[in-house]
């Protein structure tokens, strides 16, 4: 565990004692010091942990404000306090820690890293579709930027590549066409995508990623889109990404959504309904190919 991940959990402690005891801040200072003591000896982020406890107790009001507008469907009090009070060490760093030190997204991953290590299965997507949004509210800064390992410009050859797979799955059922789709934290319904595996093939890895995330099996028909980008890791920096999408059938099957951070739906829909759907604009054209070729079958 690295010196600034040992020192947000210590934080993190702290603060939930402070939330749940209504302490004051002298209080809740004096417990991250002895928290320190006991879990921290030796580390040498105490003066990051006191500043950043400091800084979401000072500005709680603020954050817990912020949070509130983010899930307007979850008053702060019925948000964990567990939960809680990640989104307020998450939101903290993400609005006002020194970006060079602490860039936007390393904020909301280790928010989510938190979410993993001390709250239920399904708090990792809560926190990240909350910071995520928010994030995206205030412009995705630091989008653009690369990590201090990786901070020089990589020309696009050099990159590393990393490959997924995903898939439009359907089913046709008493002479009716239905697709099975995932929804995320962000309001969207999408397709199912998964990296590859090391020695996996691309359809293997699709009908895998369908398995995990659905709940069901399907068969690979043929392939739809091929597409490549160019995305920014806070730590891995600028990484070209390889997605193959493929259509796939299945059987209407109870879809069983797996444990995956960022997913909180999955369902199917007659073809019908999927107009009235809220999608990403890059996965609409690759559902209208899928509607096109499964048409032509019928």
């Amino acid at each position: 565990m690295s010196s600034r991940h040992l020192a947000r959990s210590i934080v993190f402690q702290s603060a939930f004692e402070w939330d749940f005891r209504n302490s004051s801040r002298e209080e809740a200072l004096l417990s991250l010091e002895r928290n320190n003591k006991e879990f921290g000896e030796g580390n040498s982020e105490k003066a990051f942990s006191e500043a950043l406890l400091k800084g979401v107790i000072d500005k709680k009001a603020d954050l817990d404000s912020i949070i509130m507008k983010a899930a307007p469907d979850w008053p702060i009090d019925k948000i964990s306090i567990t939960d809680r009070n990640i989104l307020r060490i998450g939101l903290y760093e993400l609005l006002f820690s020194d970006r060079k030190e602490v860039p936007a997204k390393v904020a909301i991953n280790e928010a989510i890293e938190l979410a993993k290590a001390y709250s239920g299965e399904k708090s990792g997507g809560f926190i990240n579709g909350v910071l995520g949004t928010i994030y995206k509210e205030l412009g995705e800064p630091g989008k653009d930027e690369v990590s201090k390992k990786n901070n020089k410009d990589i020309p696009f050859d050099k990159m590393p590549i990393k490959q997924l797979a995903g898939a439009v799955v359907y089913a046709i059922e008493d002479g009716n066409i239905y697709f099975a789709f995932v929804h995320d934290v962000f309001g969207r319904w999408t397709l199912s995508k998964d990296k590859i595996k090391e020695n996996e093939k691309v359809t293997d890895g699709a009908i895998r990623g369908v398995k995990e995330k659905m709940g069901i099996d399907v068969t690979i028909e043929e392939e739809l889109s091929n597409n490549e980008y160019v995305a920014n890791h806070p730590e891995e920096g600028k990484i070209r990404k390889q997605v193959t999408y493929f259509l796939a059938r299945a059987k209407r099957e109870e879809l069983k959504l797996g444990e995956s951070g960022g997913l909180d739906d999955a369902k199917w829909f007659k073809l019908q309904e999927i107009e009235n759907l809220n999608f990403y604009n890059d996965i609409l054209p690759i559902i209208t190919k899928a509607i096109t070729i499964i048409s032509s079958k019928k």
